[in-house]
């Protein structure tokens, strides 16, 4: 199936705020994070690219633009269940100020059990966002082949959540993983399994294009295979 390139947006004006953004609109990249977004083209230079999808907020589409200035006819979907989790009455507060909340412990140790003030709970992210991956990996497969590869464009809370899925760790334990501003984590599915690829990479990313095979020609699968060292 589909290999599936996470990245989590560029760097926000929230990040550097230590606010939770959430879903509150007009929240854009800052200087770094545009930084970081210009960067992404040429870390992807080397790996085919079927499709873009990202989640509808601003940071994410920032994001991805300039990868899709640099493929011009790369097409772009907009996938409203990789949005960022709704956090309810918590959206748009101080970080500091919410580490007093007696949930913020819930969330950080059992994750399974948490619903946000007025939102979702993470186990519903997680579900729609796992829903939509297998979906967008039928789709790229169907209409690229099993050896496509995309990039989804979404947020740290989602990429965490898609780690823990793939590696089948409970959601309780998905903070204990670690995804940076325009970081890039690989997954590739096969029909028994996925195989994590990259995890949080912020550097080169040639590895994850198709290897020349002994013959001179590409080889079968992104990123040396599934199960590849």
């Amino acid at each position: 199936m589909a290999t599936l390139i996470l990245v989590r947006h560029g760097r926000s004006t929230a990040n550097t705020s230590g606010v939770l953004a959430g879903r509150t609109p007009g929240v854009a990249l800052d200087e770094r994070g545009t930084a970081q977004a210009a960067a992404l083209p040429g870390r992807l230079a080397r790996v085919p690219l079927a499709a873009v999808v990202s989640s509808p907020l601003q940071r994410c589409r920032e994001t991805v633009r300039p990868l899709l200035d640099a493929r011009p006819g790369l097409p772009l979907h907009v996938e409203d269940r990789i949005n960022e989790c709704d956090y309810g009455d918590w959206s748009g507060r101080k970080l500091a100020e919410l580490m007093d909340e007696p949930l913020m412990k819930v969330v950080q140790a059992h994750a399974s059990a948490a619903a946000f003030p007025g939102g979702e709970s993470m186990r519903a992210m997680q579900a729609r966002a796992v829903d939509a991956v297998h979906d967008w990996n039928a789709r790229i497969e169907a209409g690229h082949g099993e050896d496509a590869a995309y990039v989804m464009c979404t947020h740290g809370d989602i990429v965490k959540a898609l780690v823990a899925d793939a590696l089948g760790l409970h959601l309780d334990l998905f903070q204990r993983i670690q995804a940076d501003p325009c970081s890039v984590t690989a997954i590739r599915y096969t029909p028994l399994r996925p195989f994590l690829l990259r995890l949080g990479d912020t550097g080169d990313l040639d590895a994850l294009a198709p290897h020349e095979s002994a013959d001179g020609g590409g080889a079968a699968e992104v990123g040396g295979g599934a199960g590849a060292p």
